[in-house]
């Protein structure tokens, strides 16, 4: 039977399980919204303010739930829109599908009125892109742009329709959802390897990324820990796959990550390394990164084996298949003495943080602790409220902390908890400073308008904190633009698009209304006032080492 483009695309999203997107209409894309419209029982749409807030929201769709999130645009300024939303996704290694509209075909390269190059413009942070010209292509782009952002390492994919393939006429024949391709599996010889190493040191550290919770082997990675005596660190990406009171984790490492993960690392001799990138932000000084240590790489991605830190071995391919081969090899082994020296960093942490009363970002987040459970999302911006997110939040399950990591997306927040509420259906709780809410706070207007369970705290210090983190630190506080000195009243705010807000300067007011929040149905926004003079604690210096970690604010000159 024939039926046009528009219905072929809804047809292909249903086979590949689409029950929700994010977007916003436009001329180009017209006809595509007829036959949502039309399919309105099968799919729903979920209408943002803005084509990055729905970019964001498919991202955070993902995050929440493991299903590839699918975002729709128009053709020139709505296709451009989703740039930073598929960069982030690109980076965090995410996959999404973007259907853009485009101007017909027999208008292409004529600078017709919203028309852009949109497969150009995103050929570098999109895993694979389309531009369909030709509507027997149709389904079968759909169907291979989900394998593709799918399989491997995960990853947007962007498909641009020009107007007249959405309008034309073809035969439609559904499928079944085609399999991943298949991943590679290591060389027995790096396995054996990497077991050796792993036996025969004193002093192992275990060290996860986002491409571990990707595979889905977080419950085995605790159990190969306990078995060799070993501790387990993360990078940002890596936040939620280990439950915070495992006696074995130690927490985020990094530039602001905690002083025991960190240390333990600098001083481990062997390093396993599974699905992480090795970022600036995680390494410091590469050239004194973990020296005294033999590191093993696990990755889905050839590219980032050796890309960032030299490896002793470099393991690529389906790191669930690689890890277990490895656990196979290596026998159960005590280690007293690296459980000692850990157990003494980790009570040297506890100095460096002492309790308090007041409303401090870390009180703060412990009172969102107390009245969140094991199923709430946590979602951030990016700045200094999103370390103390990473740092001091607690999570029981895997794929509960959102977050931009590669990119550090500010205003990326809003969206991505909406998503993440929308699709896990379980309260999420974003975190965010004033600087970046400012960004994207027109998506109050969707959190209102879907009753997202979205519960909003803006961490507002009148300051871009973690800029003048910086300045104050390295350039002479010299505070260039980074004092707001803004009017903003974001309980007005909150009420003018029908949230409800609230205000909190202490900690017994900031518990007050967290928990009148989480008593309400839909979203809330909550203005949490803390001190400009608040820093993001320890922090290595760019281009530092562990060497030149600040560790309390005591120490900073």
């Amino acid at each position: 039977m024939k039926i046009t483009g528009s219905q072929i695309i809804i047809e292909a999203l249903v086979e590949q399980g689409v029950d929700t997107v994010f977007g916003y209409p436009g001329g180009q894309i017209i006809n595509l919204y007829d036959a949502l419209y039309q399919n309105s029982d099968r799919i729903r749409h979920v209408l943002t303010a803005h084509e990055q807030g729905a970019a964001h929201a498919a991202d955070g769709y993902f995050r929440a739930t493991g299903k590839v999130g699918v975002v729709i645009a128009t053709s020139g300024p709505g296709a451009t829109n989703l740039v930073t939303g598929i960069a982030t996704a690109m980076l965090d290694s995410v996959p999404m599908v973007a259907i853009t509209g485009n101007v017909p075909c027999d208008l292409i390269g004529r600078d017709s009125f919203q028309e852009i190059d949109i497969t150009g413009v995103t050929l570098p942070i999109t895993k694979h892109n389309y531009f369909v010209n030709d509507i027997s292509q149709l389904a079968d782009t759909v169907r291979e742009a989900f394998r593709i952002a799918r399989s491997g390492r995960p990853g947007p994919v962007l498909i641009d329709v020009p107007k007249d393939v959405q309008q034309a006429l073809y035969d439609y024949e559904p499928e079944q959802p085609r399999e991943l391709f298949e991943n590679k599996l290591a060389k027995e010889e790096q396995i054996e390897q990497a077991a050796e190493i792993l036996a025969n040191c004193k002093r192992p550290y275990i060290y996860i990324g986002g491409g571990s919770l990707g595979a889905g082997i977080t419950e085995e990675i605790i159990e190969f820990a306990d078995k060799i005596d070993a501790v387990i660190g993360c990078s940002l990406m890596g936040i939620s796959g280990i439950p915070t009171d495992n006696e074995r984790f130690l927490g985020m490492q990094g530039m602001h990550g905690h002083y025991a993960s960190s240390m333990a690392q600098n001083n481990a001799d062997a390093i396993l390394a599974i699905g992480v990138r090795f970022s600036d932000r995680t390494t410091g000084n590469k050239k004194k990164f973990a020296v005294n240590s033999q590191i093993i790489q696990l990755d889905i991605d050839f590219a980032e084996i050796n890309k960032n830190i030299p490896v002793q071995v470099g393991i690529y391919g389906d790191i669930a298949d690689a890890f277990r081969r490895i656990a196979a090899k290596v026998e159960a082994k005590q280690r007293p003495d690296w459980m000692t020296f850990v157990d003494k960093l980790r009570k040297k942490e506890a100095a460096y943080d002492m309790p308090t009363d007041t409303l401090t970002p870390k009180r703060a987040v412990q009172i969102i602790n107390s009245v969140t459970t094991p199923d709430t999302v946590i979602a951030t911006d990016v700045g200094q409220h999103q370390m103390w997110a990473a740092q001091y939040c607690s999570f029981a399950k895997p794929r509960k902390f959102v977050s931009s990591g590669g990119l550090g997306t500010m205003g990326f927040g809003l969206g991505v908890a909406i998503g993440a509420a929308i699709g896990s259906g379980d309260t999420t709780v974003l975190i965010t400073g004033d600087g970046s809410f400012g960004m994207n706070l027109n998506e109050l207007a969707t959190a209102v308008s879907t009753n997202a369970p979205v519960k909003i705290v803006i961490f507002n210090n009148g300051v871009l904190g973690m800029v003048r983190q910086w300045q104050t630190l390295f350039f002479n506080k010299h505070y260039s633009n980074t004092v707001l000195e803004r009017k903003t009243d974001f309980v007005k705010i909150a009420e003018a698009f029908g949230a409800k807000g609230y205000r909190a300067e202490t900690a017994e007011e900031f518990e007050a209304v967290m928990k009148e929040a989480f008593a309400q149905d839909g979203p809330t926004v909550i203005d949490c006032r803390i001190d400009k003079d608040e820093f993001v604690l320890p922090m290595i210096p760019p281009g530092g080492s562990m060497d030149d970690l600040i560790a309390e604010k005591g120490a900073i000159k």
